[in-house]
């Protein structure tokens, strides 16, 4: 189960509303044009990069990447200098961008329901398991980081 209960599951799950949306009930909403498609990349290639970004720090301190897995080293360099949470911010960007690609306008407001699914789900439980296993230097972390942006 915990390997269903991945992040990228979920994505792909709010990515498919999205898409279902659009197709049976998009109510003649419509942001189609040729900056929503180039925003929609943009989103797209940037959520990949972030993610990507935060996976290639996870293996340089070879630890693990699974968000219900406890982590043998905090990683604080490269991109989590900026975000806690990168890769989270890079699925959000993901879905921002997919939804728009696929031009559900009424699933906009999945978007905040995915962030509070990450960070109840995903976030404040590795955030616990931080603080219990790295104490002061995740103290430190999370007052120098922010958790998003």
């Amino acid at each position: 189960m915990r390997l269903i209960d991945i992040p990228p599951v979920w994505l792909v799950g709010f990515a498919l509303l999205a898409w279902v949306q659009a197709r049976v009930l998009p109510l003649g909403l419509s942001l189609d044009g040729a900056v929503t498609d180039l925003l929609s990349g943009i989103l797209i290639g940037g959520g990949i990069i972030l993610a990507v970004m935060a996976v290639i720090e996870f293996r340089r301190h070879k630890t693990t990447v699974f968000p219900h897995e406890t982590p043998s080293t905090m990683v604080q360099t490269g991109i989590y200098k900026r975000s806690r949470n990168p890769i989270y911010v890079g699925d959000a960007l993901i879905l921002t961008g997919l939804i728009l690609r696929f031009d559900a306008v009424l699933s906009l407001v999945l978007i905040p329901v995915f962030v509070w699914v990450l960070e109840r789900r995903f976030i404040i439980p590795e955030e616990d398991r931080l603080r219990r296993t790295f104490r002061a230097d995740f103290a430190r972390y999370e007052r120098k980081t922010r958790r998003w942006i």
